[in-house]
């Protein structure tokens, strides 16, 4: 019955019934998984958190020993793997070889970030949940092609659990293989299904509302200069994006000088350190972030060290072993940069338009996601700053175009996977740079599990 098929293959957006059952599927896993590692991480956070520590000293003790314990349980479980990992098993298997590394990337991951380090729940998250995609789809016994699209769905629900955007969370999941443009095409449709039912299993599990993290103010009259203003952030983001990609990888190849085992101690005692000077190192920022869009008044000071002091915070958590993302600390840097140079420099130019440009605009600059990355931050902010916020991400793209953090990410060869291509494993030592894909007030920087909606 062919006229029967193609009334069925127009019904399903050219899927079969089976992938689209196992979309939807990933979904809800991936929304359902990440209620519970959000609230498995609230939990820890009532007794690790910094604003827990009776004294800074303390903070030695707590992120010596969550180093410490990262090392024995790499050691005891194998290594976490990481995003970049996950991205290259992506294009050349079409995702996750098995869970092994789940065993690790969880527990340890909810320690690094419970106890303030400098990187946040979105690389775990979402890797977690694009490794259940894939299992999914080998228990479905598809084809590499249809494990790649599972894959990235799962992928979408993590994203956007975190964020609240569905369509930048699904759009980001795609762009964050390559380092130009969207190239698994067919994958579009099912990562915007996964992504959107897993975000109605997270509102529904949490009776979170349906708004994103973050809020940005309406930034009121848009004129036609605030289109200069956004390539100038493009610039200054591109600035920044090369510091912090080349910051991490010269804090890598100093920390492989020393024994993987201590590796990530040493980086616990270093966060603690960089803790003495300012609290804005600790924590990946999610709270802090809400704070410098919303704040009426932030000291020009405490901006700056904010900014300096997360960009050193995050890059000595991801280079030492811990487990965590830049996606979030690196909007923090944005949102104070954004709130900086409106204070100080350009009063007359909306800080709303100046903060979007930045937040999405750096990460573009890391994570060669120009779309993703502007929907993210225009679904927070109404949508009425895409384009001042496009456009910033794509001159930061075309600046940063020969520099990247995630090595793995490269151009779709072929028309699709062949079948016979095999796995790639997990193995090393999770020294890979992609584990991750971020305060104004560091006595009340509480991490917010199901944050006002």
């Amino acid at each position: 019955m062919l006229w029967a098929r193609r009334v069925l293959d127009r019904v399903l957006l050219g899927m079969t019934p089976t992938v689209l059952g196992l979309v939807l599927l990933c979904g809800i896993v991936g929304g359902a998984v990440g209620a519970t590692y959000l609230l498995a991480l609230h939990i820890l956070q009532n007794w690790l958190w910094p604003t827990e520590w009776s004294s800074r000293l303390v903070g030695f003790a707590i992120l010596g020993g969550v180093g410490l314990a990262v090392g024995l349980l790499t050691r005891l479980l194998g290594s976490p793997g990481d995003v970049e990992l996950l991205v290259d098993n992506i294009h050349v298997s079409g995702g996750a070889r098995d869970t092994r590394t789940l065993r690790s990337l969880v527990p340890v991951s909810l320690l690094c970030i419970s106890s303030g380090g400098g990187a946040g729940p979105e690389a775990p998250l979402v890797q977690t949940t694009g490794t259940l995609g894939s299992w999914i789809a080998r228990r479905g016994r598809l084809q590499i092609p249809d494990m790649r699209i599972l894959t990235i769905a799962g992928m979408a629900a993590g994203f956007t659990v975190l964020f609240g955007a569905p369509m930048g969370s699904a759009v980001f999941s795609l762009e964050i293989l390559h380092r130009r443009g969207l190239q698994y095409y067919e994958a579009l449709v099912p990562a915007l299904i996964g992504s959107l039912s897993g975000y109605a299993i997270y509102v529904v599990l949490t009776t979170a509302g349906l708004q994103p993290v973050w809020h940005i103010d309406a930034p009121g009259a848009l004129h036609a200069t605030d289109l200069g203003w956004a390539v100038l952030c493009g610039i200054a983001a591109a600035i920044i994006a090369v510091i912090f990609t080349y910051l991490n990888l010269w804090l890598r190849r100093g920390f492989r000088l020393v024994p993987t085992f201590v590796r990530p101690m040493v980086g616990g005692l270093a966060l603690a350190g960089l803790g003495l000077w300012s609290s804005y190192a600790l924590t990946f920022g999610e709270a802090q972030t809400a704070h410098v869009l919303t704040a009426r008044n932030i000291a020009v000071g405490v901006l700056a060290v904010g900014v300096v002091a997360k960009l050193l915070g995050t890059s000595v958590t991801l280079s030492s072993g811990w487990r965590g993302g830049f996606i979030i600390p690196l909007f923090f840097m944005g949102a104070s940069l954004g709130r900086l140079a409106h204070t100080e420099l350009l009063p007359h130019v909306s800080a709303a338009v100046l903060c979007a440009a930045l937040m999405a605009s750096i990460n573009v600059g890391v994570t060669k996601t120009p779309v993703g990355s502007t929907l993210v931050v225009a679904e927070m902010a109404g949508m009425r700053l895409l384009p001042t916020t496009l456009l910033a991400s794509l001159v930061t793209l075309m600046l940063t175009s020969e520099v990247g953090l995630i090595e793995t990410q490269r151009e779709r060869s072929g028309e699709l996977a062949s079948d016979e291509t095999p796995f790639v494993d997990a193995g090393g030592d999770g020294d890979a740079g992609g584990n991750g894909d971020g305060a104004m007030s560091p006595g009340t920087a509480e991490f917010e599990l199901f944050p006002p909606r």
